[in-house]
């Protein structure tokens, strides 16, 4: 229902699709994500209570088939909700809950070609930008390794690809040379320093994929995008009490998880840290990561899987700084962007990252050991 409070009409508008319990109040924009826009709606009840929703508009550019997006976050969180409760947890906390529309699905398209679809609210959880916690780190981990494990029976083939060849760094590398070469923006010739660091590293970005293809891999459920501040962490306990963002939920290897996750934990600055001396691969978080992650899933994951958590680790972090090169030198069309060179800044932080992890390489390896 309409509100005489109601500050924004075409978020009240679109609200009006989805079965929310109350009378709209407010809508304000909410997180930090590059990708959609997101906002939380508040709804008041007769009674007094006010209940709280995510909505959010889906990307298109990003996704081109909302549609089967929409499948794939379906079918995982039933599974997830199954799993929870059969194991005597919180399926309203510990999952994401879509809420459905007045027809029933669990998305809508408005007259202006967008879709939107809508989440119950986690109350008494956030997300962090930053690691502020090594406590934080170990369950945030644990999280990730504990998604994975809920998800090992589910059927891959039942997913959609929402975007093919997501995690496919021998292909993202083909679409760095091709930028490289269009140079659409003539930025080329002022990242000529950036260029030569991936191209020295070429020879890396097919290892996990050809160890795929020889079937030494095996192919899993795995999130695809396991940034620290995609999991819910509780006020009170410090607990990782759900993993977000399911948008990439689709068919790949553990390794990606593992890999992007600890890319993004482990490095104390922001991602798009200007000062570089504050960017560097901390050895106590990537412990602690190690250290929860293989305690949710180390009696489920491969030798091989073990055997390459470490290069894993490497080769996400120089995969997403090679992405947002690829963005700058195409003119910033896919990640969002809040000032000139913001691609690029995020960039350089990440190769930062990944030659920090070249010289403590070994170290890495024998934590991993410690823990398998």
């Amino acid at each position: 229902m309409r509100s005489d409070f109601a500050a924004i009409p075409d978020l009240v508008a679109i609200a009006e699709h989805f079965q929310f319990e109350g009378d709209f109040l407010e809508a304000s924009p909410y997180g930090f994500g590059h990708i959609n826009d997101t906002y939380t709606v508040r709804f008041g009840k007769a009674d007094g209570v006010v209940r709280r929703y995510v909505l959010q508009r889906i990307n298109q550019h990003v996704f081109r088939n909302p549609e089967a997006l929409m499948q794939n976050v379906e079918r995982v969180t039933a599974h997830l909700r199954k799993k929870i409760v059969a194991a005597g947890g919180d399926a309203e906390r510990e999952t994401l809950n879509l809420v459905p529309t007045v027809g029933g699905r669990t998305w809508t398209k408005t007259d202006d070609g967008n879709y939107w679809r809508a989440y119950i609210f986690i109350a008494g959880a956030r997300t962090y930008q930053v690691v502020e916690s090594l406590d934080h780190v170990y369950n945030v981990a644990k999280a990730f390794g504990r998604f994975q494990k809920l998800l090992g029976d589910f059927p891959a083939e039942q997913l959609t690809e929402t975007i093919p060849d997501f995690h496919h760094t021998g292909k993202r590398f083909d679409a760095f040379v091709e930028a490289v070469e269009r140079d659409v923006r003539n930025r080329a010739r002022s990242v000529e320093t950036e260029i030569k660091f991936v191209e020295k590293r070429a020879g890396e970005t097919s290892v996990l994929v050809d160890l795929l293809e020889r079937g030494e891999l095996p192919n899993r459920v795995t999130h695809n995008d396991t940034k620290f501040n995609n999991v819910m962490i509780d006020d009170e306990t410090g607990a990782g009490i759900c993993v977000i963002d399911l948008d990439t939920v689709m068919p790949g290897l553990s390794l990606y998880d593992f890999g992007d996750a600890v890319r993004s934990g482990a490095n104390p600055a922001a991602e798009d840290e200007r000062d570089l001396s504050k960017v560097w691969f901390d050895l106590d978080i990537f412990d602690c990561f190690a250290h929860g992650y293989l305690d949710a899933a180390r009696d489920f994951l491969t030798a091989t899987e073990v055997d390459y958590l470490p290069f894993s680790a490497r080769l996400m972090t120089l995969e997403c700084g090679m992405r947002f090169l690829t963005d700058h030198l195409n003119g910033d069309i896919y990640f969002k962007v809040h000032r000139e060179n913001h691609n690029l800044d995020r960039c350089r932080t990440q190769f930062n990252m990944v030659q920090d992890m070249e010289e403590k390489f070994e170290r890495m390896e024998e934590i991993v050991a410690r823990y398998r």
